[in-house]
């Protein structure tokens, strides 16, 4: 079975110049869907893309300590934000559902 990775952009601390709240990206397989898609930060994307390997391959987020339930958990960006930098730290959701 194959599985879709939803990445949701729940809040953001400080100022990103990528994201703002609501932005999606959407992973199909091993594919970001770019017609779907926010831009991915390099930043955020080498942050979190152990977790969404893992996650499409069924692991559980919650097993993984990042969530609550099996298929849907939390990650950060490493942007500290302010005071000590000028970006801003960007929560999001992964969330992990079934592919056709």
């Amino acid at each position: 079975m194959s599985y879709k990775i939803k990445i949701i952009v729940k809040d953001i601390r400080g100022h990103c110049p990528i994201y703002k709240v609501g932005d999606e990206i959407i992973f199909d397989g091993f594919y970001i869907d770019s017609s779907k898609s926010a831009p991915v930060c390099i930043h955020a994307f080498l942050s979190m893309a152990s977790i969404i390997y893992a996650a499409s391959h069924g692991v559980s987020l919650k097993d993984l300590g990042i969530g609550e339930s099996d298929d849907s958990g939390f990650l950060t960006c490493p942007d500290p934000g302010p005071p000590y930098t000028s970006g801003g730290s960007v929560l999001f959701i992964i969330e992990r559902t079934s592919s056709d």
